[in-house]
């Protein structure tokens, strides 16, 4: 098996012009967020947001959303779109775990495990780095129980796991799927192209050690639009539902990007380290955000503000509004969005 977007569902979806790289320059970002306490503006997180209509125009920016960045995890579900045209047969669970920056549940590490048997490969064909699961609570557990590092406890186990079965599908070799060189990754870096609609401006390497690709925020935006709005069977659609369906497949038990699936119907959204996250809705409607400092106190009332902003009724998000500031034991103050994130009146 070869790669050939030409024979697979990247024929459903027309090809967006691939625009210049980003510019690669210190982001003008804005103020954000603000922590308020007691009356009084505490500290401010700096970021940027865009907000994209269903028609795919900018509705709203703060910041600099043309710089290039990093989306860290928020790129997965491109890299499984990739992997899909490529030839790759998951679906439900399983493909919700290739685009998951899991918790290292008990299900998290059976699925990489099924994954990997699948290909007819164990743990130990996988090159992504060793670790303790990432949600604390499972953390503490397996350092209760004496457990070690593993590849498969990392949060990334599920792309790699992935990233092989598709090489041994397609007769790539194994031991060095994670250079940039690769067929695999030369085709995952032809899908951000074609899914974000502008040149990968840098390729670095990511903290589980895969291959990084800069883009900028709006372009990430984009892609997670042409994603949502994907005809039914296509890759895209594919990695989509397999993502709101399976939302704790993605991420874990009590995560905020499972959560937010779960209160907003059609909802497709995924978080990625130092304050990154995209969202979209299946009309095409699709919000952005990049938090300066990393602070995921501010990366989730910000998507929430972005989300009321693009059309999403607040009362649904009245959860995800910010964090509490406590004094003294009781709350005195909150984590909230800037008032440019306010939505503008709206005609009917």
């Amino acid at each position: 098996m070869t790669y050939d977007p030409t024979t697979t569902g990247a024929a459903a979806i027309p090809a967006a012009p691939v625009a210049a790289a980003p510019a690669i320059r210190e982001p003008l970002h804005a103020p954000v967020a603000h922590l308020v306490r007691g009356g009084v503006i505490e500290g401010i997180h700096h970021g940027s947001v865009v907000v994209l209509g269903a028609d795919g125009e900018v509705e709203l920016q703060l910041g600099d959303i043309e710089a290039a960045f990093y989306p860290r995890s928020a790129l997965k579900p491109v890299q499984a779109v990739a992997m899909l045209r490529a030839g790759l047969p998951l679906d439900g669970e399983l493909l919700s775990l290739t685009a998951a920056s899991h918790s290292g549940e008990e299900r998290h590490l059976a699925g990489a495990r099924r994954i990997l048997e699948l290909a007819g490969l164990t743990e130990a064909d996988l090159r992504n780095v060793t670790d303790m699961p990432y949600d604390p609570a499972v953390r503490d557990v397996w350092i209760r129980e004496g457990r070690q590092p593993s590849r498969l406890a990392q949060n990334c186990s599920g792309k790699h796991a992935a990233m092989l079965y598709t090489c041994k599908l397609n007769g790539w070799s194994l031991d060095d799927y994670l250079d940039p060189a690769h067929p695999l990754q030369q085709a995952i870096a032809e899908i951000v192209e074609d899914l974000t609609g502008q040149a990968v401006a840098r390729v670095t390497v990511d903290g589980c050690g895969a291959p990084l690709f800069s883009v900028s925020l709006h372009g990430l935006a984009r892609a997670l639009a042409r994603i949502t709005t994907a005809a039914e069977s296509t890759p895209e659609r594919t990695v989509a539902d397999a993502m709101r369906e399976h939302a704790e497949m993605a991420s874990g038990a009590g995560r905020d990007v499972a959560e937010l699936m779960r209160a907003v119907p059609g909802l497709l959204t995924k978080d990625g380290f130092e304050g990154v996250q995209v969202a979209a809705l299946p009309d095409g409607r699709a919000v952005a955000v990049k938090i300066a400092d990393g602070a995921n106190r501010a990366r989730v009332p910000v998507t929430a503000a972005a989300l009321v902003w693009a059309g999403v009724d607040p009362e649904t998000l009245a959860g995800f509004s910010g964090e509490a500031l406590l004094g003294g034991g009781r709350e005195v103050g909150r984590v909230s969005a800037v008032r440019a994130l306010d939505p503008m009146p709206r005609l009917p």
